[in-house]
């Protein structure tokens, strides 16, 4: 599968970046062609589940995820992680979030383990920088708010 990594640092406090970052319906918004359907009640956290739906009309797929692993940062400076884990059909793999301190503002690492079903591994390269792009571009909207 391929893997990427991406990293940000922002002013945000740890607190105000996780919650933009795990405010699920929010990434419709940043995510071309996109909406995401959280399908369990507030708040989030571990068993929350949700959906991405992706496409135009008939030419769509659905990307279904559920939180397996939620902490969020602590006061006390602690980091917060999140564990994604993608159970469609289509789109495989798994998603982790970190926010933690950094200096007056905090840091925000997103790895992501990504598949496409019927997608040769001879397009890793092509999926990785993808989704690099995608979710770079995500993380950075989601930040500035």
């Amino acid at each position: 599968m391929p893997r990427f990594v991406i990293e940000r640092r922002t002013a945000l406090p740890p607190a105000e970046a996780w919650r933009r970052l795990t405010t699920w319906e929010a990434h419709s918004a940043t995510v071309p062609l996109t909406r995401i359907d959280v399908l369990t009640p507030p708040p989030s956290g571990a068993g929350t589940v949700f959906v991405a739906r992706t496409g135009l009309g008939r030419v769509s797929f659905s990307d279904p995820m559920r939180v397996a692993a939620w902490q969020p940062p602590t006061a006390r400076g602690g980091t917060g992680r999140c564990r994604l884990v993608k159970t469609g059909r289509i789109v495989t793999g798994w998603a982790e979030i970190a926010v933690g301190p950094d200096g007056a503002g905090s840091y925000v690492r997103w790895e992501e383990d990504l598949r496409v079903r019927l997608v040769p591994r001879v397009f890793d390269g092509l999926t990785r920088l993808a989704g690099q792009r995608v979710f770079g571009r995500v993380v950075e909207t989601l930040l500035a708010g």
